[in-house]
């Protein structure tokens, strides 16, 4: 496999560019140029922080929280209103603090072409590295205001049909047998339920599932399996309980052991945490069988965009996931699913104080609107 690989590297090189240059910016501006329409104005930037309630505890293999962090973002051009969010799961290392700061350095207003995003959010990526929730905050609120200027859904400008959308999955996150329980119970109208695992009680967890329902599962590890021997074995097993595919089983530097454990596994396996821009994509060919893409991970919507049309061109599996999140980043995320195997875009639904209205999930599936831009209105 490892000799494969290298071979394989030699020439990546051409199917990312090919996956660049294919971007979906041909879309736009034919359209603006047969419309006539003639842009003057300023774009104005203004966010603001907000923390999201959990309805659970919310627990994976490292840490437990009940709240999350967000910054809400507006971008306002000639009387419209463009929304984004960044949203700031522990894991990714970044803060209100820190998405202010990266906010308060982003000047839209010196663009004089709001549909030039190419060169925006490439000016907006070199202002510091990583900051990838603070920068996919200005990238979901220009597409959302971009996607309103043209009277037109994002998935529309895509050319995907809102119809192919897939179930989501819900979460189940690690607890008690009676708490997980009540959530299997909560999760009724959810056709695939995702379950987060990664501790000692792995097997617990699943069989306390399997004594409330058969539904398909999907597993999330979160890097918590340490020896791929171990892996392999608790593989096998969850082969034989309905579960789908395994999700970031090992931790992200044992590329070695993960590609060992992908090429026995009797199940697909799905990088997450091993996985975030573009350039990664490349480096999980042949280590994962596909990848989880997440806009708070990767910048953004247009970042996404170009991951999704290259892992398809590689031939691997794609999945769009989220944080947890409103319904104002999960609308975003939405567009892209219907080019996508999985979803799991539950993040607005495990919390109590949501500020938009956009995508909903209706019996299990996501289920995309007809409002221009990605689909919300505040609430």
């Amino acid at each position: 496999m490892k000799q494969n690989r290298r071979k394989f590297l030699k020439t990546s090189g051409l199917l990312a560019g090919a996956a660049i240059t294919s971007g979906y910016l041909t879309n736009i501006h034919p359209i603006t140029k047969k419309s006539g329409a003639k842009m003057s104005g300023k774009m104005k930037l203004s966010y603001k922080p907000y923390t999201l309630q959990l309805k659970h505890v919310f627990t994976v293999a490292t840490s437990s929280r009940t709240t999350t962090p967000v910054v809400l973002t507006e971008i306002e051009y000639e009387g419209i209103t463009g929304y984004g969010e960044a949203s700031m799961p522990p894991y990714l290392g970044e803060s209100h603090e820190s998405v202010l700061n990266f906010l308060s350095k982003v000047d839209l207003s010196i663009y004089d072409n709001v549909f030039d995003l190419e060169k925006i959010f490439n000016d907006i990526d070199k202002i510091a590295p990583g900051n990838p929730a603070a920068k996919a905050s200005v990238d979901i609120a220009l597409h959302d205001l971009i996607g309103k200027l043209l009277n037109k859904p994002w998935y529309n400008i895509w050319g995907f049909n809102k119809h192919n959308t897939p179930y989501t999955s819900f979460t189940i996150g690690i607890d008690t047998p009676g708490v997980v329980r009540q959530k299997v119970k909560e999760a009724e109208e959810y056709k695939v339920l995702k379950v987060k695992l990664g501790r000692d009680t792995d097997k617990e967890m699943i069989e306390t599932i399997r004594s409330v329902t058969d539904k398909p599962l999907t597993v999330d590890v979160n890097q918590g399996w340490k020896d791929k021997h171990f892996a392999l074995d608790m593989i096998h097993w969850l082969s034989e309980q309905n579960v789908e595919f395994v999700e970031q089983p090992m931790p992200k530097e044992n590329i070695d052991d993960m590609a060992w454990l992908t090429e026995r596994s009797p199940l697909p396996t799905i990088a997450d945490e091993s996985i975030q821009r573009l350039s990664d994509v490349i480096k999980a060919h042949g280590v994962f069988n596909g990848i989880n893409i997440k806009l708070m991970k990767c910048t953004g919507m247009r970042e996404a965009h170009k991951m999704l049309t290259l892992a398809r061109s590689l031939g691997m599996k794609v999945m769009i996931g989220c944080m947890t999140e409103t319904s104002c980043a999960i609308s975003a995320a939405s567009h892209l699913s219907t080019m996508v195997d999985w979803a799991d875009l539950d993040g607005a639904l495990l919390i109590s104080n949501d500020v938009f209205d956009g995508t909903k999930i209706i019996d299990g599936k996501v289920t995309l609107n007809d409002r221009p831009g990605i689909g919300v209105v505040k609430i």
